[in-house]
């Protein structure tokens, strides 16, 4: 791995990763890591209360941050197409209205019955992607004849607590019927029957970041490099476009406590979203709070300020953001830029000019996490195949650790997935807010906005190594240029990288 020439020795995490137990976290039977750099086994603390003999439970998760900002998430049922928004997944007489107001009718004819039959007969011998495919090529192709016999077929295979294939399928099938219609920003935007109240929203991101090392992978692996930039630096300031309920903070609050020398000041700006707030049941002042908490028991001097976004292209003046020459910048950028436009959908090119902006204030370093999927040009078909392989892959990894008939998974994966595939599948355009690109997108997309990547030390591979010492040994780690890739067997799922 290409490292940095700079030698880490004192930034604190050296002691702050020290092993604390070795408890058994895997289903593998490994136990905890028990080299230098044991992430998983930190003692941190929730934001609810920073009790410092209190165990920590988080909860943020990637996929619950990548759901639409501004839109609440949905229960799913597997019914079928007359229960799109049932209170449970096991209740269809508590279903809402159906906005899917019906296929085109097949007309009974020689021919169209015919024709029809051969479809069914074909589609006897596919297997559920295929059949999904398939189905998705003639929504794709205007052909309403074929679609229509197929979601008919789909409905009574799909089920949101079956294989992790026919979960995807579930939410799929909702995003296939609504293009189909036209409506898909419709249906998006009504996915709102039963959505789960603020309690139930923040468990269900908290189950999923416990089971899943999606989220611990972004936040270890941008701590430690963040602890190495930060290393001689007397102030710094951290701006987080996606900050959730802060719970990345307050482990590096902790770690850079126990630097040699005495802790910085830290001035952390955070940026808000409406499915943060509702899972918090409130305004980021609750993250300043417990942070400010949490820093005031560590004697780590600290502010907190809140930058609150309007829509997904962080329509935000920097100048707002009251930046500092004083002060070391670093910016934080956790599975949220994909939600932005690019100039494949508008001529501002958000995407672009974010990072551009950024770049002008010479940061000190900038993190990227991304979800390694290529959802964001790609045409409706590749698109489709690409999203199913991703939470298949996904789905998959959850099993692992959950039943597919879990209720609290289930839950989870409703409250804080579905959205995501629906919005996929379904829209277009500006109305399209998932498009996710891949790392070497990422790569020329940085560096012509003017960074370079800040190649990762072996120490963030070791830290992450350590913390999936607690999963599944399905999950693999691997270097790529100076960045990190988390996978599932053999599916990339998520990147880590750094820039300056």
């Amino acid at each position: 791995m290409q490292t940095s020439q700079k030698h880490h020795h004192s930034s604190g995490f050296d002691n702050f990763y020290q092993t604390t137990d070795s408890r058994t976290g895997s289903d593998n039977g490994s136990t905890g890591s028990h080299s230098s750099y044991p992430a998983s086994n930190v003692q941190i603390f929730t934001l609810e209360s920073y009790d410092v003999t209190d165990s920590y439970m988080a909860y943020d998760s990637p996929v619950a941050a990548s759901v639409s900002s501004y839109m609440s998430p949905v229960s799913f049922s597997s019914q079928g197409s007359q229960s799109i928004l049932s209170e449970h997944y096991r209740s269809p007489e508590n279903t809402c209205e159906s906005l899917f107001t019906g296929y085109p009718a097949i007309a009974e004819n020689p021919s169209a019955v015919l024709i029809r039959n051969q479809i069914i007969e074909r589609s006897k011998k596919l297997g559920m992607k295929e059949l999904l495919i398939w189905c998705a090529q003639a929504v794709s192709g205007a052909d309403s004849f074929t679609a229509a016999i197929l979601i008919d077929m789909l409905d009574q295979r799909v089920s949101v607590c079956g294989e992790p294939i026919q979960r995807v399928g579930a939410y799929m099938l909702e995003g296939l019927k609504a293009r189909l219609e036209e409506s898909g920003i419709k249906i998006y935007r009504s996915l709102h029957c039963n959505e789960p109240t603020s309690p139930e929203l923040l468990t269900s991101m908290g189950l999923l970041y416990q089971i899943c090392p999606y989220w611990k992978f972004a936040y270890l692996s941008a701590n430690v490099v963040i602890g190495e930039a930060a290393e001689n630096e007397s102030r710094i300031h951290i701006l987080d476009f996606q900050i959730a309920q802060g719970s990345q903070w307050a482990l590096l609050i902790q770690a850079l406590a126990q630097r040699p020398g005495g802790p910085p000041h830290i001035r952390i700006t955070g940026v808000d979203d409406h499915q943060s707030t509702k899972a918090r049941g409130g305004g980021l002042e609750m993250v300043g709070e417990k942070l400010s908490k949490l820093a005031a028991s560590l004697n780590v001097p600290f502010e907190f300020h809140d930058a609150e976004m309007t829509d997904f292209n962080f329509s935000v003046q920097l100048q707002n953001l009251l930046i500092y020459p004083s002060e070391a910048l670093i910016v934080n950028f956790p599975y949220v830029l994909h939600h932005m436009a690019d100039e494949s959908v508008s001529t501002v090119n958000h995407r672009d000019q974010l990072l551009r902006l950024i770049k002008g204030y010479s940061p000190k370093v900038v993190t990227l996490i991304e979800q390694e999927s290529n959802t964001n040009t790609a045409a409706f078909v590749p698109r489709f195949i690409e999203t199913l392989d991703y939470y298949t892959a996904m789905f998959e990894s959850i099993d692992v650790k959950l039943p597919k008939d879990d209720d609290n998974r289930i839950r989870a994966e409703q409250n804080c997935v579905a959205r995501d595939i629906v919005n996929m599948i379904a829209c277009e355009g500006a109305e399209r807010v998932e498009r996710h690109e891949v790392l070497g997108k990422w790569r020329a997309r940085l560096s012509m906005a003017g960074f370079t990547q800040y190649p990762l030390s072996p120490t963030v591979a070791e830290v992450i190594k350590n913390m999936l010492n607690d999963y599944s040994g399905n999950y693999k780690l691997a270097e790529d240029k100076g960045a990190l890739i988390l996978s599932w067997k053999n599916r990339a799922m998520s990147t880590s990288s750094a820039w300056r």
